[in-house]
């Protein structure tokens, strides 16, 4: 298989190099995604509003990407349709002084999405095993057995009705530097850029070895992550969202009966 034609979900049975991965690739052409997004955004909205009346099931999305990846383009653009009844999002930063006296995972599973909700993490409990591990914020035995309980925390949430998506938004180090200067140059974006961000930089390689790691580790059959071609931000979309209503139609999602007596009457 060659490098522009990797599947999304890399296969459990083979090692697996993020460097096979081509962050550039797309089948599509730009007008071609973007006319499908518009069907697509709102075909993902009618599922929600189904996941929502069903109750069943929940479905937490989870986004990882290195800085300017496009995490917040994605959940703006693959959303753009979905109200904010039952869907959210939440953004995972340093943690505070409270989130630091518990355990790592404490303040992830808080917001985990009740049944009928979707949720979107905006990074995540991944973190503790990129940003820890490159800047050893943990010992590397800590963090390196992170891995399994991660594992065995999306099975729990499985298990008891939690469906998990998880995409890691793939740029290249030349996309990186271009989305970096646009912060610089563009008065309207100047906020979003961070003299921190061109301290990460330097880390990029370590960056992409943990990222490997964290792919490698925990794609597992209960959350398998999605590795998302993400220099072409249209397509990027068209990848995330088909995967989503994909899941979601998977599900078998049915509007509850309703209550008895409602046939039949008449509103006065």
């Amino acid at each position: 298989m060659s490098k522009n034609h990797q599947p999304l979900v890399p296969p459990r049975d083979k090692v697996f190099n993020l460097r096979d991965y081509d962050p550039n690739h797309a089948h599509m052409k730009r007008e071609e995604a973007e006319a499908e997004m518009v069907q697509l955004r709102l075909r993902l909205n009618e599922l929600q509003e189904l996941l929502y009346a069903d109750k069943r099931f929940a479905l937490l999305v989870v986004l990882q990407a290195t800085d300017t990846g496009g995490k917040d383009g994605t959940i703006k653009s693959v959303f753009e349709e979905v109200g904010p009844l039952g869907c959210s999002v939440v953004s995972f930063g340093v943690p505070s002084e409270e989130e630091k006296a518990h355990d790592y995972l404490w303040r992830i599973h808080k917001q985990a999405p009740e049944r009928g909700h979707v949720t979107v993490f905006n990074r995540s409990h991944y973190e503790c095993v990129l940003v820890e591990r490159i800047h050893s914020y943990a010992a590397p035995a800590r963090w390196k057995g992170r891995y399994d309980e991660i594992n065995r925390f999306e099975e729990m949430l499985t298990a008891e009705g939690t469906a998990i998506m998880k995409f890691f938004l793939h740029i290249s180090k030349d996309e990186q530097r271009e989305r970096l200067q646009a912060r610089v140059d563009n008065p309207k974006k100047n906020w979003k850029f961070r003299e921190g961000d061109m301290e990460e930089r330097k880390y990029w390689d370590q960056y992409q070895d943990a990222y490997q790691d964290m792919i490698r580790k925990c794609n597992t059959k209960a959350a398998p992550w999605h590795v998302v071609p993400a220099n072409r931000k249209w397509y990027r979309d068209v990848v995330v969202a088909k995967a989503l209503i994909k899941k979601l139609e998977s599900l078998d999602l049915r509007y509850p009966p309703p209550e008895p007596g409602v046939a039949g009457t008449v509103v006065q």
